[in-house]
């Protein structure tokens, strides 16, 4: 049996498995793998739905697995797009389609290689694939779901790649070996609503609120590490809600956003902005309120044969020797560390979540021979 990876992300590029809609896309895969030979399981929670599917019972034997979502963004302004966002046209080399790149042709290209490598050259031992519909949303009962039934059924994996874009302009340039950590934090602060005129009268919480941020940017929280870039906080929004131009508002709020290395975790972090917000309360007598959401800590998978194995494959299909990186937002790899060695490779990413998002031909297959060439060398 050859599956055409092609073919395959075109189908899966028609279904609208816009989150948290499966839009048709893993019962087709569950299809497709059921045929194949593949034990499937449906893992659904939350109104979620996902897929596990695995190929070979023996548990003495080693298993690879893979993990990625059929779930896609919003398309925006349908009339920002040139085509059928939903139509996966194949138009001068490229296939056109919502989550043609990020990331259907990645499961589409693991999918088809798992597919060939069984029915061809039967491993000794197992090949699994964790699919998703719930990686672009809230992903609590996405991968994660996966995971803890995984852990209640007895089933694991050995090692694991993630299917996600990592290239940034050149198929084969680079591959991720970790991930840093994200945080958001919410500020709200309130004072006292007065005239602008009469500012003795009132406690503007927006120069609090201000005065925190202004902490807060002042300096870099390091300088990097090893195999990470500096920790970045970036303002994402301040806002009064005050349509007046002569009111002192009584509250302000501000968005933090923290992606940051593994010389921290969120607890330290958020330990850092409440001591600052305390100081600044206690000086200007304006309160604030400090709300933290983690959606992930910064991760780190040891270069060593996992990594090297990957490298190996990129390079002999690509010409290219991919650097390890640990740059980029979060992925599902985050959950996944926690179960089992992870590394991450994927396609050019440059197009991903973009109105006319598209992936070229030639990258889908040599994707999919990627994949094929890890399976083989993992279990040579």
């Amino acid at each position: 049996m050859t599956i055409d990876p092609v073919d395959l992300t075109a189908r899966l590029v028609r279904c609208p498995s816009v989150t948290p809609e499966e839009g048709g896309a893993l019962v087709m895969l569950d299809t497709l793998l059921s045929q194949a030979g593949f034990r499937t399981t449906r893992v659904d929670r939350g109104g979620i739905a996902n897929l596990y599917a695995r190929w070979g019972e023996g548990r003495n034997g080693r298993s690879f697995g893979f993990n990625g979502h059929t779930d896609v963004v919003p398309i925006g302004n349908r009339d920002d797009w040139s085509v059928d966002p939903f139509g996966a046209e194949i138009i001068d080399g490229y296939l056109y389609g919502r989550g043609a790149t990020d990331m259907k042709s990645g499961v589409a290209a693991f999918a088809a290689a798992a597919i060939d490598f069984v029915s061809e050259t039967p491993p000794d031992g197992s090949i699994i694939l964790a699919i998703t519909g719930d990686e672009e949303g809230e992903a609590t009962d996405g991968t994660a779901a996966l995971l803890d039934w995984m852990e209640e059924a007895g089933e694991r994996m050995d090692v694991c790649l993630v299917g996600e874009p990592t290239c940034p302009a050149t198929m084969g340039e680079m591959m991720k070996i970790g991930r840093r950590g994200s945080m958001t934090a919410y500020l709200t602060a309130t004072g006292v609503q007065g005239h602008a005129a009469y500012p003795h009268r009132a406690r503007n919480p927006l120069h609090a609120l201000t005065r925190l941020l202004s902490d807060m940017i002042a300096e870099p929280l390091d300088d990097g590490t090893e195999h990470f870039d500096p920790t970045t906080l970036q303002i994402t929004t301040i806002d009064a809600g005050n349509p007046a131009n002569n009111v002192i508002p009584a509250t302000g709020r501000a968005t933090v956003n923290i992606r940051f290395s593994d010389a921290h975790s969120s607890d330290t972090i958020a330990a850092w902005i409440r001591e600052k917000a305390a100081t600044v309360s206690a000086e200007s007598g304006v309160s604030i309120d400090v709300a933290i959401k983690v959606s992930g800590e910064s991760f780190l998978t040891p270069p060593g044969d996992l990594s090297e194995l990957v490298a190996t494959a990129v390079a002999a299909e690509t010409g290219i020797r991919p650097v390890a990186s640990t740059s980029g937002g979060t992925s599902d790899a985050r959950f996944v560390k926690s179960h089992c060695p992870v590394v991450e490779f994927g396609l050019v990413g440059e197009r991903m979540h973009a109105v006319d998002e598209r992936v070229k031909i030639a990258d889908i297959n040599t994707l999919k021979a990627v994949y094929r060439r890890i399976l083989n060398d993992y279990f040579a």
